[in-house]
């Protein structure tokens, strides 16, 4: 292929999910593939190139131009509001935003306070929802933050409810619901756009074909 793309990929259970549907989508990248802890590897038979990123940089990646496409959660590009180009829905990783607490908590506070690693789509909610919080940007631990009384609630991502559950915390309210998304850089579309267009549209059979199984 005269044409290689560069993929921008957060590692973790994105990335083995993402790397499971581009190999049944045709794509043949090598077993040790999986095992690499390479930030950047090449897969020339596949004529692509992935970059391993955490998960809040895979759409600034895109963005730069650093990276052709990248997969991204929902929960990212609602946090992160880059200028990418949005293509696909891979249904893969799905879990949901959400508001949490004490289950006996009480807001004392005039504008309670809120912690979260997505303080933008946060404070976007309460807003949306007409109340005035304070928002605390956490990197991680979330639930920790009512425990030790430095939120009254948090929002964060849930798939099992596990964590919270271990926590002593329970669930408040749903904000959104959460897949894995395929975006472009918009220039790299008009140069590559054969390219581009033709793994959308293997990646996109694939998984409409999925869904008609279900």
């Amino acid at each position: 292929m005269s044409t290689v793309l560069t993929m921008a990929m957060p590692k973790g259970r994105i990335f083995e999910e993402a790397v499971d549907l581009l190999r049944q989508a045709g794509y043949p990248l090598p077993p040790e593939f999986d095992e690499s802890r390479k930030l950047i590897i090449d897969a020339p038979e596949a004529g692509l190139r992935f970059i391993l990123a955490k998960p809040m940089d895979v759409p600034t990646y895109v963005e730069h131009g650093v990276a052709d496409i990248g997969i991204a959660g929902k929960d990212v590009m609602l946090e992160e509001e880059r200028d990418v180009y949005e293509v696909l829905d891979l249904k893969i990783s799905e879990c949901y935003l959400a508001v949490a607490g004490l289950p006996n908590g009480h807001d004392q506070r005039v504008a309670p306070k809120i912690a979260s690693k997505y303080p933008n789509v946060a404070s976007h909610y309460f807003r949306e929802q007409g109340q005035q919080v304070e928002v605390i940007k956490l990197n991680g631990s979330i639930e920790l933050a009512p425990l030790i009384g430095l939120a009254d609630r948090i929002v964060d991502i849930v798939s099992t409810g596990r964590t919270l559950k271990e926590n002593g915390l329970v669930e408040l309210e749903k904000i959104a619901d959460i897949t894995s998304r395929l975006i472009v850089n918009p220039a790299s579309y008009r140069l590559h756009a054969t390219r581009i267009n033709d793994l959308v549209e293997r990646l996109r059979t694939l998984v409409e074909s999925k869904e008609d199984v279900q």
